[in-house]
């Protein structure tokens, strides 16, 4: 399965979940979206999955440096056109592959995700 990680690369949660890959002998490639960016048909991919709610960073500083009139009423549609205007607003790392789509690093999930055989 080839795996792609969407991040920015001088997150910390981004760098932990690179590691716990490695050291898993996880292959995959890495996706800078702070660098190349990301599209909206990418991004509406992953809000119609899992919602906007968990794609949305609402807990970093881009999000909340926000103007109130930009937090207000957010949908959809509103989150994507943040996100793809801000990509630091993603939840990161996002990990994509066949039929696979993480948002966020948690150990427990990578290694129920990733058996070591």
């Amino acid at each position: 399965m080839t795996l792609t990680m969407f991040g920015i690369r001088n997150c910390d949660t981004v760098k932990k979940a690179r590691a716990w890959l490695d050291s898993a002998g996880v292959a995959h490639d890495y996706h800078d979206f702070k660098k190349a960016g990301v599209d909206v048909p990418t991004l509406s991919g992953w809000v119609a999955a899992l919602g906007w709610e968990a794609v949305l960073n609402r807990a970093g500083t881009t999000f909340r440096g926000l103007p109130d009139a930009d937090k207000a009423g957010i949908d959809a549609a509103k989150a994507i056109t943040l996100m793809t205007a801000q990509p630091s607003m993603i939840k990161r790392p996002v990990l994509i592959g066949a039929g696979l789509l993480l948002v966020g690093f948690k150990p427990e999930l990578y290694a129920a995700t990733f058996p070591k055989s």
